[in-house]
């Protein structure tokens, strides 16, 4: 069911997604009066090979434009009458222009069209994010918050040279000011200030350390850190039956270890591995001895500390910053909401074009994309992940690659520029090329994922 959930988010964001963005083109189109001749969900071809398969799963005539559906489930296009676009339909194209055609109309009106698309998705991100902070506001744990600092049991954490108990000041001299952003820094970074114990202490990243996170595909460190309190164990636990209740404070091991962090607890019990040993517990007033056995993998198969940050909030182990905003609050924060994700986005897009970080085996495709969303419906994250995506539509649609309307968008400036219309052909060659160059990329993306699956 889970796996369902998951599916259906994905596939109702990045339709609505798609729905829109093509819907700003035709508006856009419109608007002009150029005549649009397909609307199409998904493509009614072999993408991208025009001329392969076509056929729709739906389709209707209204005036001049045909609405459908296609059956090739990658995006989604508008045919405009008189443009070199996906469905490489030249035929019209060796005619005299027509008044209702694209190519009659000026330069900055097909740039508005070609803008169209990306415009919508922008304005998307604006409004999803304002309506997400005015109806649920914004939930943020301040890093000042963190008293024990964080947590690391990892041993990527440790070759790098965190270590639990460490408190992270700034990452490249830029102040981390919540928890929530501390892994995006993190992975983006080089350096990392921290405070050991009073000790001001820099650590310097590796430059493949996004590449190192990704193939472990778990971040085991910069959790806060918690004391070594139980709270349940996991479903088949070898130990469910030991008298371990909630809120049990674990203070020793065999009696002779002293214990006071869950990151103590890990580490001490993988010396004893396969074997059984007594824990030494703190229930109110009490003190008790617990044997457990500690399986192979040095683990005790408990949760340890609180399954969520409210439950650790009520412990106070964290505090959480919360803001509401008003309706009109909320536009002005929707809007600076949705350029700090595009920054986000852009140091992180930087990386795959930097060799040595390895970001660039780590593209992903549907698989990564449906990732993203959860296995269960909640409507807050369901549509900050939507507005996240219409982010990175609007910035990939705007790269200069023909096929993209950035490549569009790129002659159609130089037109204006050089006051010279690019030809039909240079325009149609144009298009194989981009479409070969999305092909080449969704072919790697997807690829990476199926690669990935089996590692």
């Amino acid at each position: 069911m889970g796996t369902f959930i998951n599916i259906a988010q994905f596939l109702t964001s990045l339709g609505l997604l798609i729905l829109l963005h093509e819907f700003g083109h035709f508006i856009t189109a419109r608007m002009f009066k150029i005549r649009v001749d397909k609307f199409y969900m998904f493509f009614d071809f072999l993408f991208p090979l025009p001329g392969v398969l076509n056929f729709a799963l739906f389709k209707k005539k209204v005036g001049d434009t045909e609405y459908g559906i296609g059956w090739f489930p990658m995006g989604g296009y508008v045919q405009i009458a008189g443009m070199i676009d996906e469905s490489l339909d030249t035929e019209a194209m060796k005619k005299p222009a027509e008044p209702w055609e694209f190519r009659a109309h000026p330069a900055w009106q097909r740039l508005i069209v070609m803008l169209g698309g990306i415009i919508v998705n922008v304005l998307l991100a604006f409004i999803i994010y304002a309506m997400v902070l005015f109806t649920w506001g914004e939930r943020k744990v301040p890093m000042s918050s963190l008293k024990n600092g964080i947590e690391c049991v990892d041993s990527l954490g440790n070759a790098v040279g965190f270590k639990s108990g460490d408190k992270i000041v700034s990452v490249d001299g830029k102040p981390v000011k919540y928890l929530d952003d501390l892994r995006i820094e993190l992975l983006l970074g080089s350096k990392v200030q921290i405070d050991r114990g009073g000790e001001a202490v820099e650590i310097t990243l590796p430059k493949n350390f996004i590449d190192q996170i990704a193939t472990k595909e778990k971040f085991g460190f910069g959790n806060p850190r918690i004391p070594a309190t139980f709270a349940e164990f996991t479903p088949n636990s070898i130990n469910k039956a030991a008298n371990l209740k909630a809120n049990d404070k674990i203070v020793a091991i065999n009696d002779s270890i002293k214990i006071q962090f869950n990151d103590e607890l890990k580490s001490n019990l993988k010396q004893f591995s396969g074997q059984s040993v007594t824990l030494t517990i703190e229930r109110g007033t009490e003190t008790l001895q617990v044997p457990i056995k500690v399986t192979i993998e040095g683990r005790m198969e408990a949760a340890i500390g609180g399954a969520s940050f409210e439950e650790l909030e009520k412990a106070g182990i964290i505090a959480f910053e919360t803001k509401t905003y008003g309706f009109f609050e909320s536009f002005p924060a929707g809007v600076a909401l949705t350029f700090d994700k595009l920054d986000f986005y852009v140091r992180q897009f930087k990386l795959i074009f930097t060799p040595s970080t390895g970001g660039y085996k780590h593209i992903g495709g549907f698989k990564s994309m449906a990732k993203m969303f959860g296995d269960t419906w909640v409507w807050e994250d369901f549509w900050n992940r939507t507005a996240f995506i219409s982010i990175i539509l609007a910035f990939m649609n705007l790269l200069p690659i023909p096929a993209l309307d950035g490549g569009h968008v790129v002659f159609t400036l130089y037109e204006m520029i050089t006051r010279r219309a690019p030809s039909i052909k240079v325009l149609t060659y144009a298009q194989y090329v981009g479409m070969g160059i999305l092909l080449f990329l969704m072919l790697y993306a997807n690829l990476n994922d199926f690669l990935h699956f089996f590692k």
